[in-house]
This record gives C-alpha cells, structure tokens and sequence, in this order.
C-alpha cells in the first residue's frame, strides 16, 4: 500500500461508528433541538471490511418507500482519491466521487455509471469540531453543468 492510500484510508477512522440520521425536507419546519423529531428512527453504520482496505456503510430506513443502502468506499492505489460505491434495496447502483478535506465529506456524480444519469447529484457534509456531528445536504443540478439545487438536508449524529 502506498503512503498516498495509506493516509487515505487512516482518515476515513472519522466516520467509523453508528450514527443517527435525520432527514429535513423542503416545506417541513426543523425538529426541536436535541430531538430527531417525529420521523423514523435512521441508523447509519461505518465499520472497516476486507482486512481493512474498504469502509463500508449500511442504512437502514424504517420507511417502506425509502430504500436501505449499502455504501463501499475505497480508494485509488496511487492517489488515494477515494470512490463511493452505492446499493441500495430498490436495486439502484451508483458511483460517486468521494472527497474528504477539511472537515468537509463531499460525494458527486456528474456521469453516467450503472444506472442513467438523468440529473447531476452532489452531497456536502461538514464535521462538526469534535467529530460527532455532520450536517449537510444532498443537491441535484442538470446534465448542463447549472447551478446545484437544494434536494434535502442530512443531519447524522454519533451515537456509537
């Protein structure tokens, strides 16, 4: 393993653990502070896989028609520019850039893969100080390279 993937890799520790989630739409008001308001319980895992060269996350939705996924991040030989790979439970299967810098997770897809690309996606998630927050937002935008869309906010909490 290279020193470039082997950094890459060791940063990925951050995310390792279980996490609530919480989903704010457009048009619903926000849920009282220190509350997940009255949406579904979400629980996102992190946990290393393979001897430890992939992250690997799992969600899971208690909402019939929002799906459960399974996420597997990895990361280049050489570069250690990460890859997310996404599944989910409606059969979906995408690929997304993956950066982590700064405090700052940014996944993106902006070309066709497993399935069509009828518009772009992007998702920014920021850490908060101590690493147990990260709040952030999934955005849409057109295959012209317009401006991103707000889609729906994410708030995931450590709980583990």
């Amino acid at each position: 393993m290279t020193g470039n993937r082997a950094e890459a890799l060791a940063r990925l520790d951050v995310f390792v653990g279980e996490w609530s989630v919480e989903a704010r739409f457009p048009g619903n008001p926000p849920a009282p502070s220190g509350t997940t308001g009255d949406g579904p319980r979400v629980r996102s895992r992190f946990e290393w896989t393979l001897d430890g060269q992939f992250l690997l996350q799992r969600t899971e939705i208690p909402v019939p028609e929002a799906p459960d996924s399974l996420t597997l991040v990895g990361t280049d030989l050489e570069t250690g520019a990460y890859t997310q790979h996404y599944y989910d439970s409606r059969g979906v299967a995408r690929l997304y850039a993956m950066t982590l810098t700064d405090d700052v997770w940014t996944l993106t897809r902006e070309s066709p893969d497993f399935t069509p690309l009828a518009f772009r996606q992007r998702f920014v998630g920021t850490f908060s100080q101590d690493s147990h927050t990260i709040t952030g937002a999934w955005e849409t935008g057109d295959l012209d390279g317009g401006p991103w869309q707000h889609d729906f906010a994410l708030i995931y909490r450590k709980v583990g």
